[in-house]
């Protein structure tokens, strides 16, 4: 089973969840083949999602997404703390220092707090 990625290794590499790819099989997105009771997808299918994500923007399974501003950045050596104003909540988001600077983030911009299970992602 040459180039072929388990089920549960496909959707963690993806972002989804298992439930989210067999959604996928029965809407007729992706095709597994079957072994031995096991759903496999083939390397170059996984690629080609993989990049198909990339371009869509890397889109989540995570339904909560608040729309906010960022009204606070406060950095150290290794980790960042960001503090968004979404409607009447404040959401705050622990990250590495490298991906708030990677995303720009600064007071007064515009952000949207991704909520999934115990994690709060930040996107611009």
């Amino acid at each position: 089973m040459e180039n072929l990625v388990r089920i549960g290794a496909a959707a963690s590499a993806l972002g989804v969840s298992v439930d989210t790819l067999r959604r996928w099989e029965r809407d007729g997105r992706v095709t597994f083949e079957r072994h031995g009771g096991q759903r496999y997808l083939s390397a170059d299918d996984l690629a080609a999602l993989l990049r198909e994500r990339a371009v869509t923007g890397g889109a989540t399974s995570a339904r909560n997404r608040l729309n906010g501003v960022v009204v606070a950045v406060t950095k150290d050596g290794i980790m960042a703390q960001v503090d968004l104003a979404c409607g009447p909540f404040r959401i705050v988001s622990l990250m590495s220092r490298e991906a708030a600077d990677d995303l720009g983030l600064a007071p007064g911009m515009p952000a949207t707090a991704v909520v999934k299970a115990t994690t709060v992602i930040v996107e611009r």
